[in-house]
């Protein structure tokens, strides 16, 4: 019983290390075993994609797009590894036979492999003892080799040696020993061999794609790859060094100081432009960028991968995180790897001793850096206006450039000392990085101005303009990308309402309810102001009655003040923001779009729509409103007041849920200390008629 258990449990622990030990080479090849079961046992399915010889065993994602690399694929099934057909039989129920490495490479159709281990000698240690894994190139792959170095190979018997070797480890590897990044040592005096095993089942040698793996000899293992491999001893800096097509590269990699770290044992893929790439950029986007260390360094981490991306592993577009922290899109197009959807790869995979190298034919661009170069129009017009003393090295400075559609022709066309004093107040005193901004800062331009920094959840704002993504830092100065003009206030919300013109009614109100130096004093408010048109509705008679009720109209009055500055681009898209007014309640803000905004009452489950345009321009604070917000819960509606007595009201309804009013039907009689409330709510008042002439209430 004990050693039954004792079997038992073994078994369990040796499938259980099995499982873990799966790659992700093996699970496809199984997916692939599982879609050809109805073609007989021990067939596999595949795709073939038209107009190649290329096979693949497929992902579900290719699988059911039935494409690869945007081509179409076409199904295969064929014996899966290591299996054979027999005459007459279903499926591949025989098992291939086992023989030396060298007898395998013959049942694996790398004959021109093992002919050429015939005439260098290598024969001898693949028909004999010992434990070996070779990478042997297909026939199509020798027959693909550049025909120069082929026959250099082929004409030197040592040369083609110590080529083999190179594909040959002293151990036997499966796929499933086969790690990513894994660094195997050759039988050629130890030349390293560099092993990629990606999450999509493809594995790699130097970059060769392994097309029929797991080969099992006696003495070993045979993979076959689709290209023959050549030596991989120099690291990234030393192929930029060396090849003449990179010399401005290699300018750029020991300007920006990244020199060292393409030298080190790491694991990289570095897409390259090739000195034709930078000629293709403007001469001054290409002098600034020469001139900018800081700028240098993240143009070219954007062009480099923290991981090794080999051409044929790349089935389908994949966003991969460059080291400059943006992401870039690789994909292919047939034979054609594509970096953000376009066809740029000269040349692929140039393998190296930390990494591989793409050729490509255009310098990339992180969103942040196209803005950044395409933002002439600030750069030069400073240049043209004289400010270029102000941004000298030994000088801190901040840029606020707003994107070239900010400039439009009537700016352009203005004074040049009044553009002068614009572009002053977007030139600020002191490097300021993003991270340094806080709320409520105050930061001072050439021109003497005072800009107040607002901080939003998903926004970064100065005065009127918000940022948007792609800040830049140099050693002494800092450029913010801006989407607008900044537009510094120059009077109060009082002095802006009264030259508008349109806001009559709204500040006559204000004027009555005693809260007009709210409009004067300093502080920071937002105000939806309603302009005249908001009042249609009313009669002169309901101006007058709203102005003899002091604390209604306040209420009426606060319920369209919030305290802090919140300009449309602050505002969260696709979401409700709630804004407390100083009165209260919450407003429910919806932006819309860069110049409208839609406010709702915050208390009511259908509430009144107020379209909104974002703000006046030339004032944070002020908001035009064409409609008075209703139904607030602290308004009452008053028709008109009873003629002779101003202390007296008619009120035909006021709103329902005011905690300070009840409803009442009728007074009784004439006795005025009886009420009778009609409803069970003491919080909420309905006067439907008075009994005399000359009752008060408040």
């Amino acid at each position: 019983m004990i050693l039954l258990f004792t079997a038992t449990f073994t078994i369990m622990v040796l499938s259980s290390l099995d499982q873990v030990e799966s790659s992700a080479y093996d699970k496809i090849v199984t997916h692939s075993r599982i879609r050809a079961k109805s073609q007989g046992p021990n067939v596999c399915a595949l795709q073939q994609v038209m107009g190649t010889k290329k096979k693949y065993f497929s992902t579900c994602r290719n699988w059911y797009n039935k494409s690869i690399c945007g081509k179409k694929a076409v199904v295969l099934y064929e014996c899966c590894p290591g299996y054979m057909k027999l005459d007459g039989k279903h499926g591949c129920p025989a098992v291939a036979p086992i023989d030396t490495v060298y007898g395998t490479l013959d049942l694996v159709q790398a004959k021109i492999t093992q002919q050429y281990s015939d005439q260098s000698k290598l024969r001898e240690e693949l028909d004999g003892a010992g434990s070996y894994t070779m990478f042997a190139p297909s026939d199509d792959a020798w027959k693909e080799f550049d025909p120069a170095s082929k026959a250099a190979l082929v004409s030197r018997n040592t040369e083609l040696y110590d080529s083999l070797c190179y594909h040959v480890v002293n151990k036997r590897l499966l796929t499933k020993d086969l790690k990513n990044d894994m660094i195997l040592q050759s039988i050629n005096d130890n030349h390293d061999l560099y092993i990629n095993h990606y999450s999509n089942g493809v594995v790699t040698v130097n970059c060769a794609r392994i097309i029929h793996a797991n080969q099992v000899a006696t003495n070993g293992v045979v993979h076959v790859i689709d290209r023959v491999i050549s030596f991989a001893v120099q690291t990234i800096m030393d192929e930029i060094e060396t090849n003449d097509d990179l010399t401005t590269l290699k300018t750029v990699a020991l300007r920006s100081g990244l020199h060292g770290q393409l030298g080190e044992s790491k694991h990289y893929t570095l897409f390259a432009p090739t000195n034709e790439a930078f000629e293709k950029l403007d001469r001054d986007v290409l002098e600034r960028l020469m001139s900018d260390t800081t700028v240098l360094e993240a143009l070219l981490k954007y062009h480099l991968l923290n991981s090794v991306q080999c051409s044929e592993a790349i089935m389908a577009g994949s966003v991969y995180e460059t080291l400059e922290g943006s992401n870039i899109e690789i994909g292919c197009d047939g034979e054609s790897l594509t970096v953000n959807g376009i066809k740029m790869v000269l040349k692929k995979d140039i393998v190296t001793s930390n990494g591989v190298i793409h050729l490509i034919d255009q310098v990339l661009m992180p969103d942040s850096e196209t803005a950044h170069f395409k933002n002439y129009i600030l750069i030069d017009m400073v240049s043209e206006l004289g400010l270029s003393a102000a941004m000298q090295p030994e000088t801190e400075y901040t840029i606020l450039a707003p994107l070239n559609g900010a400039f439009s022709e009537e700016l352009m066309s203005m004074d040049q000392r009044l553009l002068k004093i614009i572009l002053e107040n977007h030139i600020v005193k002191l490097r300021v990085s993003l991270s340094d901004l806080y709320n409520g800062q105050l930061l001072e331009t050439l021109g003497g101005k005072l800009l107040r920094v607002f901080i939003y959840r998903t926004a970064v704002c100065i005065e009127n303009a918000c940022m948007v993504r792609g800040s830049r830092e140099g050693s002494n100065g800092v450029l913010h990308l801006m989407r607008s003009l900044i537009q510094p206030p120059e009077t109060t919300i009082y002095k802006r309402l009264l030259k508008d013109g349109r806001f009559k009614i709204f500040l006559s109100l204000m004027e009555s309810a005693g809260l007009t130096d709210l409009l004067k004093q300093e502080g920071s408010y937002t105000l939806f102001a309603p302009i005249d048109a908001a009042f249609d509705t009313l009669t002169e008679e309901d101006i007058t009655l709203l102005k003899s009720d002091i604390n209604t109209l306040r209420a009426i009055l606060l319920y369209h003040f919030s305290n802090g500055v919140f300009i449309n681009g602050g505002l969260e898209g696709g979401v409700t923001n709630l804004l407390k007014t100083i009165q209260g309640n919450n407003l429910q803000v919806l932006s819309v779009n860069s110049s409208v905004t839609k406010v709702k009452k915050g208390t009511e489950r259908d509430p009144n729509v107020t379209k909104v345009p974002g703000e006046l321009r030339g004032d944070l604070s002020v908001t035009k409103v064409r409609q008075v917000v209703g139904r607030d819960p602290s308004v009452t509606k008053v028709t008109r007041v009873i003629k002779g007595d101003p202390r007296v009201t008619k009120v035909k309804k006021v709103t329902e849920r005011d905690p300070s009013v009840t409803k009442v039907t009728r007074v009784i009689g004439r006795d005025q200390s009886i009420t009778k409330v009609a409803e069970g709510n003491p919080s909420v008042t309905k006067i439907t008629r008075l009994t005399e002439s000359m009752y008060q209430f408040d």
